[in-house]
């Protein structure tokens, strides 16, 4: 999974780590996208169906080496109406609106119908500083 920071959270850490500013790590929820986002936002989050975002920091072991991954289960509820196609994910920093964090495109798009269960097990999400 390639991703990247958003231009957002590269601020916010530069002017954290230079005194310019003070940046609250935030409860994340990871959050799906029919239309990719970029560094700069945007995209289409999926809507309906029950669809919500999940809260992630219980589901991330602890980083090394510059990389963070998930070290549980990460399960979003059951879709009640067709989702669409999730090409991407992103890190937002609320359940509800909020700031994009962190995105990425998925290895392989999948189409989410009424009754499908969207799963990432452990280790699929891996998030890497260079």
């Amino acid at each position: 999974m390639a991703g990247s920071m958003t231009n957002f959270l590269e601020v916010e850490v530069l002017d954290h780590v230079f005194g310019k500013g003070s940046y609250t790590a935030p409860t994340p929820y990871l959050a799906l996208f029919t239309v990719a986002p970029s560094d700069a936002g945007g995209g289409t989050e999926v809507t309906g169906g029950s669809y919500a975002r999940v809260a992630i920091a219980g589901n991330m072991g602890t980083a090394a080496s510059g990389a963070i991954t998930n070290s549980g289960t990460v399960t979003f509820t059951t879709a009640t109406a067709s989702w669409g196609t999730v090409v991407a994910a992103a890190v937002m920093d609320a359940s509800t609106a909020g700031n994009m964090l962190w995105w990425f495109d998925l290895a392989a798009s999948k189409a989410v119908g009424s009754g499908d269960t969207l799963v990432f097990n452990a280790g699929d999400l891996d998030f890497t500083l260079d």
